[in-house]
């Protein structure tokens, strides 16, 4: 009998120093003292098997054992968690003398950055903002702003139909019809928002970010118009900037005027960024086209205005020296890492 105790007591001594974790020591101690299976638990069991006379002392003999196991295990259990709660204050201890890790800062994208500054620059002129739905029927996109059906202006547009009187709007012009047709003037709205065209090379991309500009009121001229623009190409391109008017066609504007700045490259003498020119083409704009205003209910004897649009994309490529369009969109961090502005 007590031979058998004893060599349970050496199985559990040399079991317990191959243990490596609390977790090990639990489950080692269930084997030995768990009440229905544990080996010391099943000794008792064996009660009925021992001879009357001898039944105290093997009783005692297994519950010395068990006391024993008990104590014996309590503390391996104790010294393993406390070396693993010290492993794991080792591998999170923090050398507080080492230089801290380098924290990115993030920025704007230039496109967003070049919105913000438009936005901002025709907001202290006194430009509220609107923005209209991307998803427009030909009637705000095409007829409304004077374009009919079999006028040959829908064919400058590569439009994306939706449906037969639905599409991806090929200009941010229809939301001045938006506005024209719910306000009554005066006016002065700028409407920013993503655009649609069937359009892809190097200066071109099937979406692109267009703002348009409309002011309507008594007496408005082309004076006003390029009086604003100087305002904005001065302050995103450089103090000294001016533009010049030159002739073109819209239909949604007459007279309609293609604008171009003084290169702000070269001030003017001639460079490569504008093929020797001088002058930079920025966008295009005009007077509202009568029709367009009584489209919308305004009287045209009364009212004029004027209306522009400036493409952002084009405007942030001039600003950061950007030669092709399909840098905004892949948003390499190397490029826009040196179009930062701070």
């Amino acid at each position: 009998m007590n031979a058998n105790l004893e060599q349970i007591k050496q199985e559990i001594i040399s079991g317990a120093q191959e243990l490596q974790s609390a977790r090990e020591v639990y489950e080692f101690k269930k084997k030995y003292l768990d009440g229905k299976a544990g080996k010391i638990g099943l000794l008792m069991k064996e009660m009925k098997n021992i001879a009357p006379e001898e039944r105290a002392a093997y009783g005692k003999g297994v519950n010395e054992l068990k006391e024993w196991a008990l104590e014996f295990l309590g503390e391996l259990d104790k010294k393993m968690k406390a070396k693993e709660l010290q492993d794991k204050y080792e591998s999170e201890k923090i050398d507080i003398t080492l230089p801290a890790e380098t924290v990115k800062e993030g920025n704007l994208h230039p496109i967003t950055l070049v919105r913000n500054e438009i936005i901002d620059i025709f907001s202290s002129m006194g430009f509220e903002i609107f923005e209209g739905p991307e998803i427009e029927t030909d009637y705000y996109n095409f007829t409304a702003l004077n374009t009919p059906q079999d006028h040959p202006a829908r064919d400058m547009q590569d439009t994306f139909y939706l449906a037969p009187e639905l599409l991806l709007r090929t200009q941010t012009s229809a939301g001045q019809i938006h506005v024209m047709e719910k306000q009554q003037p005066p006016i002065k709205i700028l409407s920013p928002g993503k655009v649609f065209r069937s359009d892809d090379d190097a200066t071109h991309s099937p979406m692109f970010m267009q703002m348009e500009g409309l002011v309507v009121d008594k007496g408005i001229t082309l004076c006003d118009l390029q009086g604003m623009l100087d305002e904005f190409v001065g302050k995103i391109y450089g103090e000294g900037t001016k533009t010049r008017l030159r002739p073109s066609y819209f239909p949604f504007t007459e007279p309609s005027v293609e604008v171009d700045c003084s290169c702000f490259e070269c001030g003017g003498t001639g460079c490569k960024l504008c093929k020797g020119t001088g002058w930079i083409e920025i966008l295009g704009g005009g007077i509202v086209n009568n029709k367009v205003l009584e489209n919308c209910g305004i009287d045209s004897s009364v009212y004029s205005g004027l209306a522009f649009g400036i493409g952002i994309e084009r405007t942030a490529m001039l600003k950061y020296g950007i030669n092709n369009i399909k840098m905004l969109f892949e948003s390499d961090i190397k490029v826009l890492d040196q179009l930062n502005d701070k």
